[in-house]
């Protein structure tokens, strides 16, 4: 069945996209980074309100509190929703934090919208839909669902490809979840496993309302041009829009890239006035205080201390925003800098596989071992995947020893009883510096996926705060501590054995997962 995938790179051409130059890096601390704000919007904050989280238990009791105290909104966009018992504690929180919003003032102020992927949130007879439609049933004037359709996957191939193999064509990967002014950056969906023994990395941007705003703009937008989810679990565009795979494709794709290009560039432009607002201010606030003397400093906002730039990938519309910056990353990255880069799924573009292979910093690369994938003893044509990916690993091992760079380049894989993994991102730290000044956190691999099918959206943090920069150093290397160095032998475990079958087809279906 899955050789119907073979033809999806001929039934689906690409949108033309548009480039521009990468940027170079300026020479002074944290502030070299400042040339991603000619793509996306600044937001400058102090480092006091962003918080690390560590682990699924934590994230799941996260969501929950904030679910409870939201007054104003409560906008969620993830790949999919479980269907399990602790899935239904948060739909049960969202009912009874509506619920509470209606007797408290008659006719309520607060906001659901959940985001989610049509084809994974419709798997199987109980599903995402089916865990939503009693709170569209109860509160329909307040509840929002949408579900992203790739327009990649349509006629023909639509017909022909079965459920599962679907979800391989294009989704709706990015993951927010956001209360009122708190903001949760994360690569974990809103699954059980997610919320227990399945690793992955969250950070909280607490009381950013600007921040908040940006991410409710955005799945604001994604969601105007997905199907919306009705009581009776049927589903329909919104009134005027392009239909994602019945209607003229490149007219639906146009469309989407001008919702949210409109919603990156109003929020650059709205960051500038402020940052231009801001400075002015403080220029005006340093004279006073001259004059004044240091007790008239008591009333002033401190300077922000750490910066948050929004990157987001969607090549189906022809935004390339987080590719770009990435590649800008890796390439400009200098001598002695190291950069930790994990992933949960290794399949890596060759772009950044040339770009890791040929330029100056130092690489830790972190991966899952056979038995912590997520596709370790699934069944059927799934159960071959873990191997796929070992086949990737090995290749790309065999050319950093070809290129004798193995002390530069470093492989390390996760490995933990009982646990799968699912962390994605890097930590970039500077040449003669311990420390982090700099993490992607949030949905994209790093893989053909995630840079070519799949709705995509991480941050850079950007901090010179140093007990930030601490939270982030001790967050890289408690992941670390559960990994194994890659070497030659590795690949001689009986564990590692790659059947002929996998080697052979891995080359043609690996830009699929």
């Amino acid at each position: 069945r899955s050789s119907w995938l073979l033809l999806a790179p001929l039934l689906t051409p690409p949108v033309p996209v548009i480039t521009a130059p990468p940027c170079s890096l300026c020479p002074e601390g944290a502030h070299r980074f400042q040339w991603i704000r000619n793509l996306v919007p600044e937001f400058g904050i102090s480092s006091s309100h962003v918080r690390v989280l560590s682990s699924p238990t934590e994230f799941y009791e996260l969501l929950k509190v904030q679910i409870k105290t939201a007054k104003q909104r409560v906008v969620m966009a993830s790949l999919y929703l479980g269907t399990g018992l602790l899935e239904q504690e948060l739909v049960d929180c969202l009912e009874e934090t509506l619920e509470k919003s209606l007797q408290a003032k008659g006719s309520s102020n607060l906001r659901v919208s959940i985001l989610l992927d049509y084809t994974r949130g419709s798997r199987g007879r109980k599903n995402s839909r089916t865990m939503l439609i009693p709170l569209l049933q109860r509160f329909p004037e307040q509840v929002r669902v949408s579900l992203f359709h790739t327009p990649n996957l349509r006629g023909l191939l639509r017909l022909l490809i079965p459920e599962r193999f679907n979800e391989t064509i294009g989704l709706q990967h990015i993951k927010v979840y956001l209360f009122d002014d708190n903001v949760i950056l994360s690569g974990a969906n809103l699954s059980d496993l997610y919320f227990t023994n399945r690793q992955d990395r969250y950070v909280l941007l607490q009381d950013s309302p600007e921040i908040a705003d940006f991410f409710t703009e955005l799945v604001d937008a994604i969601g105007d041009v997905s199907l919306q989810l009705q009581r009776d679990d049927t589903v329909q565009m919104m009134e005027g829009m392009v239909h994602p795979y019945q209607g003229d494709k490149m007219a639906y794709c146009e469309i989407a890239n001008q919702r949210v290009m409109e919603v990156i560039n109003s929020a650059r432009t709205r960051q500038e006035l402020l940052h231009a607002k801001t400075f002015h201010s403080s220029q005006q606030g340093s004279s006073l205080l001259s004059q004044q003397g240091p007790q008239a400093s008591g009333g002033l906002k401190p300077e922000p201390d750490t910066w948050i730039y929004p990157l987001i990938q969607m090549k189906p519309f022809g935004i390339q925003i987080d590719e770009m910056v990435t590649e800008t990353l890796l390439t400009e990255a200098e001598r002695d800098a190291r950069i930790y880069l994990t992933t949960g799924y290794f399949n890596l573009t060759q772009a950044y596989m040339d770009l890791i292979l040929g330029t100056r910093a130092e690489y830790r690369i972190l991966l899952a071992s056979p038995e912590v994938n997520g596709f370790f003893g699934a069944k059927g044509v799934a159960g071959a995947i873990p191997a796929a990916y070992v086949y990737i690993e090995h290749q790309f091992y065999s050319e950093v020893c070809y290129l004798h760079q193995q002390e530069r380049v470093q492989l390390q894989e996760y490995s933990r009883a009982g646990w799968t993994f699912h962390a994605k991102g890097l930590w970039l730290y500077l040449a003669g510096s311990d420390l982090p000044c700099l993490t992607l956190i949030g949905s994209p691999n790093f893989g053909y996926r995630s840079v070519h099918r799949d709705l995509e959206a991480q941050v850079a943090i950007v901090t010179e705060n140093k007990a930030l920069q601490q939270q982030l150093h001790q967050e890289q290397e408690q992941l670390y501590l559960c990994s194994g160095v890659v070497s030659s032998s590795t690949f001689e475990q009986p564990n590692r054995y790659v059947k002929l079958w996998v080697k052979l087809v891995t080359p043609l279906i690996k830009n699929f997962f």
